[in-house]
């Protein structure tokens, strides 16, 4: 059986070269099997690679698929377990995704907001070698200090 991206699948069905369509069951998801008119059956892949495109339930299957223009397709339940739902995709590591890429989006707006904040600043900017030589003048000082103490 050959292997089909999503970007391909769309390119047959839109030619007019998808016969069938079937959901298939395997333990706790779904893949999505292709008939085609030449003959050769073909599955959806992932779009990088050659991995079988799994779905967790039937509903997010019909959505991709709807999409690239296929409105019927067949559900082979036969080997189907919900009991063995991958829970490597649960909502909560979701959530957790989420989460971080709120934190993610708010340091960029703390960030931006500090950066505009500095050019809109009046007072006069100090050349980069002036602050190194004040830091480096700093540096020196603790480190004095700390080798008096020991």
């Amino acid at each position: 059986m050959q292997s089909m991206t999503l970007e391909q699948l769309r390119a047959t069905a839109s030619a007019g070269g998808v016969i069938d369509v079937t959901l298939k069951g395997q333990g706790g998801g779904f893949f999505v099997e292709i008939a085609t008119r030449s003959g050769q059956d073909a599955f959806l892949v992932k779009a990088r690679g050659t991995e079988p495109r799994r779905f967790g339930n039937p509903t997010s299957a019909l959505i991709v698929l709807r999409k690239v223009g296929i409105a019927i397709a067949r559900l082979d339940a036969t080997n189907w377990n919900p009991e063995q739902k991958d829970m490597t995709r649960s909502r909560q590591s979701r959530a957790e995704a989420m989460r971080g890429a709120h934190e993610a989006a708010a340091y960029n707006q703390r960030l931006a907001a500090e950066i505009q904040e500095s050019i809109d600043d009046p007072r006069p900017s100090i050349p980069n070698d002036e602050v190194m030589t004040r830091m480096n003048s700093r540096i020196a000082r603790h480190k004095a200090a700390g080798a008096k103490r020991a």
